[in-house]
């Protein structure tokens, strides 16, 4: 097993040619990185531009998937499809969210696999799906809880929201190119936990943000507990369930372990050297209690996430101190 940034996988990806949708988004910059470190020839796609310059061996297509036209990605011939675009609201979903849902993560995602189940050549299909899916009251507690509830592939199915719903769906149609059309591609459905990294909107990047400019958060259940994984592990682990034969249908990729809220503050105030300022807040909601099990990602590629909590907020840090020197 490999640890930290600098991991190379065993599978050889030079002369590869692999689309990566969100091209823009925060586990794709990771994976746009890590692939093209790799040697594989990339065509990324996102309706915005990348934040940075593409990496050698890396495309950039701008292009909203529910409406462009797609030839380009046909031209281009990918062997491996990477699916990573979607639009989430992590809170209340808004009236507002009912058509970018709808758009983004339900026809984004049929019109790309009805284009791979098209196209010859494409030999893996990997969907960032989410463990949204999981029908929420077995991880939404009345009480605190001391660990985790470990959610198995197997777990009950009951979406929690928009986004889990179209995750869903998502799964299904997958499920129904391999079974159904008889696709001649694996597919695989990464069912993703709490992920955050360098340059993200998540909860995790902005208080390293907030704790940095000395800005005051508010703190809702800091005993909620969630399975919190690094955006780079989860490039790393996508990379590899597209590589790996092994790798078929719904595969967590979680770290496997539960963390809450509280120790993300602890882990914050560590890697800045500085006490963060906190509010709590009143929240009549349920106590989450959430984590992987990571038993077939284990078994499959006999592979787990090895980035603990503590080391990827100290990397988040350090980006955050960089970007603003």
């Amino acid at each position: 097993m490999t640890t930290g940034d600098d991991r190379s996988d065993p599978h050889d990806l030079a002369g590869r040619r692999v689309l990566v949708t969100g091209g823009a988004g925060v586990i794709a910059g990771e994976m746009l990185q890590l692939l093209a470190q790799q040697g594989a020839t990339v065509l990324s796609v996102d309706r915005l531009p990348l934040p940075i310059a593409p990496p050698p061996g890396v495309t950039h297509h701008v292009a909203d998937l529910a409406e462009a036209d797609l030839r380009p990605i046909a031209d281009f011939g990918p062997s491996l499809v990477m699916h990573l675009a979607a639009t989430f609201e992590r809170s209340i979903e808004t009236p507002e969210f009912w058509p970018q849902n709808w758009s983004d993560n339900v026809v984004a995602t049929h019109r790309l696999l009805e284009l791979a189940a098209g196209l010859g050549g494409v030999e893996a299909f990997v969907f960032a799906s989410s463990y949204l899916i999981y029908r929420p009251d077995q991880y939404l507690l009345a009480e605190p809880a001391a660990d985790g509830i470990a959610l198995a592939e197997t777990a009950a199915i009951g979406p929690r929201n928009l986004c889990g719903s179209a995750k869903l769906y998502g799964e299904a149609e997958l499920e129904f190119a391999a079974e159904v059309l008889g696709g001649t591609f694996r597919t695989v459905s990464a069912r993703i936990f709490r992920v955050y990294g360098r340059g993200s909107r998540d909860v995790v990047s902005r208080w390293v943000r907030a704790a940095l400019r000395g800005d005051e958060i508010e703190l809702y259940h800091p005993e909620n507990r969630f399975d919190y994984i690094y955006s780079r592990d989860v490039a790393d682990g996508l990379v590899r369930m597209a590589l790996d034969g092994r790798a078929q249908g719904v595969i967590n990729l979680g770290s496997g372990r539960s963390r809450t809220v509280g120790d993300v503050v602890t882990a914050i105030e560590a890697a800045t050297e500085r006490r963060m300022r906190v509010r709590e807040g009143v929240v009549d909601e349920p106590y989450e209690a959430s984590r992987a099990d990571v038993t077939r990602l284990r078994d499959r590629l006999a592979w787990t996430p090895p980035t603990t909590l503590e080391a990827g907020v100290a990397r988040l840090v350090e980006h955050e101190e960089r970007m603003s020197a």
